[in-house]
C-alpha cells in the first residue's frame, strides 16, 4: 500500500496524548507504518559521553508515532483532510486534499 503522508508535510495529531499538536514530518518508516513529528512525542534518553556528545547526560528527542494517529493539515484551508491520489493525463500521480480538492505539492 502506498502512503500518503510523507517528508515535510504538516501534520495534525488526531487521537492520543498530543491530540491536536501540529508538526512537521522529519522521517517515515514505511516498513513500521510510523513518523517521526518535530516536537511531538518528545522522549528523554540517557547517553554516555561520545565524541560526538561530550558531556553526555539526558537528550530529549522525538519518538515515532503510528501513521494512523496522523492527518495532514490542508495547505489551502489549514485544517486537518483527507488524502486522495489521482492519475493525471500523462501518467503522473497527484496527491489531492479531499476537503479543498485542489492537488498538494
Amino acid at each position: 500500500m502506498a502512503l500518503k503522508l510523507r517528508k515535510d508535510d504538516v501534520v495534525q495529531v488526531i487521537t492520543g496524548e498530543y491530540k491536536g499538536k501540529t508538526g512537521r514530518i522529519l522521517k517515515v518508516d514505511k516498513e513500521k507504518n510510523r513518523a517521526i513529528v518535530e516536537g511531538i512525542n518528545m522522549v528523554k534518553r540517557h547517553t554516555k559521553p561520545s565524541p560526538k556528545n561530550q558531556q553526555g547526560g539526558i537528550m530529549e528527542k522525538e519518538a515515532a508515532l503510528h501513521l494512523s494517529n496522523l492527518m495532514l493539515k490542508c495547505p489551502k484551508t489549514g485544517e486537518p483532510t483527507r488524502i486522495g491520489v489521482s492519475v493525471l493525463e500523462n501518467g503522473k500521480r497527484v496527491r489531492f486534499s479531499k476537503k479543498a480538492k485542489e492537488s498538494i505539492e
